[in-house]
């Protein structure tokens, strides 16, 4: 296993984070070295430019939290937030699309945002607590065959989070490849290491002092 550090994206998506409190989440990552700092798009080029030179990279999320936005305001998003420095953009696929069996309008979703966010790498966001195992399963292929580099469970911001049988289950769907993100309740370093068991390469989290330790 790779250090625990480089797991780990620093994540602060909260709707009433102030410039203040972006800054100490920057300043947190590059104590820790996590892999990114994960962020809203209003704050990518004050991220940005905070990390410039210490190999944390900028992530920010699109389309979020909900994924019921128009495919072109999502690419658009994505293609601004890659401007001002993003390296890593989490978008939320369209749930509604899934649950209907709209496989390729979800398809399509994802691959307009992986087109516009070129040459960042996109993870695609499942919010795997409202789907069925079945849709998780063509969430994932769909997510995979658009060109996305990750597939993610949750925003943290729906009924639940993420789960070890969910990871082992996209894991397991992708192959051993493509990147899998557990994002979403994992608040110790217990509850980190059993995610990386399942099969995850990468941590969405807001407690990294905590599992780190």
């Amino acid at each position: 296993m790779n250090p625990l550090n480089t797991y780990l994206d620093h994540t602060l998506l909260k709707a009433d984070a102030t410039r203040a409190d972006i800054l100490a989440v920057t300043a947190e990552a590059k104590e820790y070295h996590t892999a990114s700092v994960c962020v809203n798009t209003c704050y990518t080029s004050l991220v940005a430019q905070e990390l410039k030179g210490s190999g944390v990279k900028t992530c920010v999320v699109v389309g979020f939290p909900l994924g019921a936005m128009s495919s072109g305001a999502k690419a658009v998003e994505a293609a601004l937030a890659v401007r001002e420095g993003a390296e890593e953009v989490d978008m939320v696929m369209n749930i509604g699309a899934a649950k209907a069996g709209d496989w390729a309008a979800v398809q399509a979703d994802i691959a307009a945002v992986v087109n516009a966010a070129k040459p960042a790498i996109v993870k695609v966001i499942i919010e795997t607590c409202l789907l069925l195992d079945e849709q998780k399963i063509n969430a994932c292929l769909a997510a995979k065959a658009a060109g996305a580099a990750f597939v993610k469970t949750s925003t943290g911001f729906s009924t639940g989070g993420a789960t070890a049988a969910d990871i082992a289950l996209m894991r397991k769907t992708v192959g051993p490849k493509m990147g899998v993100k557990a994002s979403g309740g994992v608040r110790t370093r217990e509850q980190a290491l059993a995610m990386i068991e399942a099969g995850a390469t990468r941590i969405g989290c807001s407690s990294t002092k905590t599992i780190m330790g």
